[in-house]
């Protein structure tokens, strides 16, 4: 096993949670003095890449790729595998870096409500179907040629694009 198919826990484990606000987002993630570092990864099986609708802001009820926060003295591969057993119980190999996505959300008065930096990932499938959870309300296999009839978050298309295009080798890491 590599360190990119890191031990996940037991299946039976309980879900993760956080000390959430009303929303169900962490008070400490808006108006952060500086970027959260985050990452995402695009799994693919069989054509198909998996996609969680999520439970909390920012963004709740829109169809995303899986992921999160790094945890301090984490790789970013690492993060990922985490990350997507975490919300979804699936388990993959990251295949490759895909490219980093920024994501800034300014409240009405012009202040920085939320702020990402995101790393996100390729992975390919090894097990697990995809389990709704406390961070994931619906999990889908989309074909990706159809993800602008989906309600996503306003990246997921192009991110799972370029990820497609890195499987397929027709692509080079930036």
């Amino acid at each position: 096993m590599t360190v990119n198919e890191a031990a996940a826990p037991d299946l039976e484990a309980p879900w993760n949670s956080e000390r959430r606000g009303s929303e169900g987002e962490s008070s400490e993630r808006t108006y952060p003095p500086r970027p959260f570092l985050a990452v995402s990864i695009a799994v693919f099986r069989e054509g198909r890449v998996l996609l969680a609708a999520r439970t909390r802001p920012p963004f709740k009820g829109l169809f995303s790729l899986p992921g999160g926060l790094v945890e301090t003295g984490e790789s970013l591969a690492d993060a990922a595998v985490r990350e997507l057993f975490e919300e979804v119980r699936v388990k993959a190999a990251i295949a490759s870096f895909n490219r980093h996505v920024e994501s800034i959300e300014w409240d009405a008065s012009g202040k920085v409500l939320r702020h990402y930096v995101i790393a996100s990932f390729v992975g390919e499938w090894l097990s697990g179907e995809g389990v709704p959870g406390p961070e994931a309300s619906e999990i889908i296999w989309a074909d990706p040629s159809r993800l602008g009839l989906l309600n996503c978050t306003p990246q997921t298309e192009a991110v799972v694009g370029s990820a497609q295009l890195l499987l397929r080798g027709q692509r080079q890491v930036l």
